[in-house]
C-alpha cells in the first residue's frame, strides 16, 4: 500500500508542479554555470547506491561531502541556492526517485555514499532494510542541526513506528517545518 501511495501522489505532484519545476529549472540555469539537475550518490535500500536528483544548489567542483563538513559552505552556493535550500525547492526533482521506487515520501533520509559512520550504524540497527525517505522523523525532529547517533536513534524510533497514518503525520508536519523553513542550517 505505501508504494501504490507514493507513485500516486509523486505522480500527482510531478503533474500538479510541472510549471513551477520548470521555472526553478530555468531560474538555476540562468543564475550559474552548469547543469540544472545534480545527482547525489546515495545509499539506499539494503545499502544499494542510487543517483538522486536534486536542484544545484552548489558550484561545480563543490567537494561532495555533507554539507557541515565544508570550510565556508555558503562559498559554494549558487546565486540561488539558499533560497532553494531556505525553501527545499531543491529537493523536488527527488519525485523521480519516489516515481522509480528508490525512495518513499517517508523514511531515513538517504545517506551520501561516503557517510560511513552514518551508513554502519543505521545498518547495525536495520535502517537499512527501509526505503530511504523524502523526508523522515528525524528530518522534522532536527534535520541538519542532529548528530548522527541520535538521527539513528530517531531512525529507530520511525522503523518501530511505522504505519500509514505515521507516515501521514510526519507528511503533515514537514509540510509545516519547511513552510517556515525550520532546520535548515545551509
Amino acid at each position: 500500500m505505501k508504494r501504490l501511495f507514493d507513485f500516486a501522489l509523486a505522480l500527482l505532484l510531478t503533474l500538479a508542479l510541472a510549471v513551477p519545476l520548470f521555472i526553478v529549472a530555468l531560474l538555476v540555469r540562468l543564475t550559474s554555470t552548469g547543469p540544472v539537475l545534480y545527482w547525489s550518490d546515495r545509499v539506499g535500500r539494503d545499502n544499494k547506491i542510487f543517483s538522486m536528483p536534486k536542484f544545484r544548489s552548489m558550484r561545480i567542483g563543490t567537494p561532495e561531502v555533507a554539507t557541515h563538513l565544508l570550510t565556508n559552505p555558503s562559498a559554494h552556493l549558487t546565486p540561488i541556492g539558499p533560497l532553494l535550500r531556505k525553501s527545499s525547492l531543491d529537493e523536488l526533482p527527488q519525485l523521480w526517485s519516489i516515481l522509480t521506487g528508490e525512495m518513499s515520501f517517508v523514511g531515513p533520509r538517504p545517506a551520501l555514499f561516503n557517510q560511513q559512520d552514518l551508513i554502519e550504524l543505521r545498518t547495525q540497527k536495520g535502517i537499512h532494510q527501509l526505503v530511504p525517505g523524502l523526508t523522515g522523523w528525524a528530518q522534522i525532529n532536527g534535520r541538519d542541526e542532529l548528530p548522527i547517533p541520535e538521527k539513528v536513534a530517531l531512525d529507530v524510533e520511525y522503523l518501530d513506528k511505522q504505519s500509514f497514518w505515521f507516515d501521514i503525520r510526519i507528511l503533515w508536519l514537514t509540510a509545516l517545518k519547511v513552510l517556515v523553513g525550520h532546520g535548515v542550517v545551509h
